[in-house]
């Protein structure tokens, strides 16, 4: 991909690639792919949370492997050391001084495999890692190559052996989300690929260059969000702070990685700008591990999940302008209509506004909730 001349129907056609070559090699959650790459795109974090043997460790190695990026894999254990991390200051004593020897963390994908089996102090020694992309060590700063994303991978909180991650490095991520345990189908397929290949894990072939993913990553800081779209995100976070079930909504960091992983999404989709349906699709991957819930949710069994879903349902959806030119195409305005928009009366005449119809909501949340399908026209 050439930077000089790149474009977000360039980068949609790259990305469909890349998610070719890892569906060829995994079998995953098409949301859960897109909440991934929308994150790596976004320069965000990745935690994968699920039972164990469901396929965390493959799919953040395999995205690695399809974009020729260098990985490391750490496996978090009750006795590691922050300095076997990030590395540690030894004496060498052919050249007679101290010098710094890097770890695992230099590197492009940081595969922090069940992070929370180690000690809260091991846990935070990635926070500035994660958050200021460098490495502090004796009084001395070294930076991360780019690009640079943590994909760490963790069992449920009630696993024997387990430390919970606390909220500060949870709020670091940008994306939370879940596999899941495929269906009768995708069990087969992984039965039919196992057959069909002489090793025990799955490998496959960069498909582009670190050097494109950095451009992608440039052109996703250029997406428009219109300041509509950008209220949006901001009240359906404020939603999430008076909601009575949370004593800890999401915080104001977690309304910028919101607005990063948006943008991100807009570029994946072939996209110059955000619409409601980004910010919508990846509410729940962005927002709920954000928040902490009241004593008395917990009893209920409400989640983080549906106070996310909330806020979604009661907050009012921004209008769209045609007459802007950064305004969806036509496409987008019958997604998010959920009418025929070639009749040109049916067209919005009104300018950008703070409320919708209870109809084309409702047509909005329909697009939100289906699956997410990465075929386009």
């Amino acid at each position: 991909m050439d930077d000089s001349n790149v474009s977000p129907g360039a980068t949609a056609e790259t990305v469909d690639h890349v998610v070719d070559r890892i569906e060829a090699a995994a079998v995953v959650d098409q949301g859960v792919l897109y909440a991934v790459l929308a994150a790596l795109f976004a320069r965000g974090h990745v935690l994968l949370e699920d039972v164990p043997g469901t396929g965390k460790t493959v799919i953040a190695r395999v995205l690695a492997e399809s974009m020729g990026l260098e990985c490391t894999r750490i496996q978090f254990t009750p006795d590691l050391l922050p300095s076997d991390v990030t590395g540690t200051t030894v004496y060498d004593e052919h050249a007679g001084e101290f010098r710094f020897a890097t770890g695992p963390v230099f590197t492009n994908v940081v595969l922090a495999d069940e992070i929370n089996r180690a000690p809260p102090k091991t846990q935070a020694a990635l926070l500035e890692a994660m958050e200021e992309r460098q490495v502090s060590v004796d009084g001395e700063t070294y930076s991360l190559p780019e690009p640079f994303v943590v994909i760490a991978t963790q069992n449920p909180i009630e696993q024997e052996g387990t430390f919970r991650l606390p909220e500060a490095q949870r709020d670091r991520f940008s994306v939370k989300t879940s596999l899941g345990y495929p269906d009768l189908e995708g069990e087969l397929e992984l039965l039919e690929r196992r057959a069909n290949r002489q090793t025990l894990a799955p490998s496959v072939d960069p498909v582009v260059t670190p050097e494109t993913v950095q451009t992608v990553q440039t052109l996703v800081e250029q997406v428009t969000v219109e300041p509509e779209v950008r209220r949006y995100i901001v009240e359906l976070a404020r939603a999430t702070r008076e909601d009575s079930h949370t004593e800890v909504g999401v915080s104001p960091r977690g309304v910028q990685r919101v607005f990063e992983a948006a943008r991100a999404a807009a570029i994946i989709d072939g996209r110059g700008f955000v619409t409601p349906i980004d910010v919508k699709r990846l509410s729940v991957a962005t927002m709920a591990h954000r928040i902490v819930l009241t004593t008395e949710a917990t009893i209920d069994g409400v989640s983080s999940a549906d106070v996310v879903r909330h806020a979604v349902e009661t907050v009012e959806v921004p209008g769209v302008s045609p007459e802007d030119e950064s305004a969806p195409a036509r496409d987008d305005l019958e997604q998010l209509r959920g009418e025929d928009v070639d009749d040109p009366d049916l067209l919005p005449s009104e300018p950008p506004t703070s409320s919708r119809s209870d109809e084309s909501e409702s047509a909005t949340e329909r697009q939100a909730s289906e699956p997410w399908e990465w075929s386009r026209e």
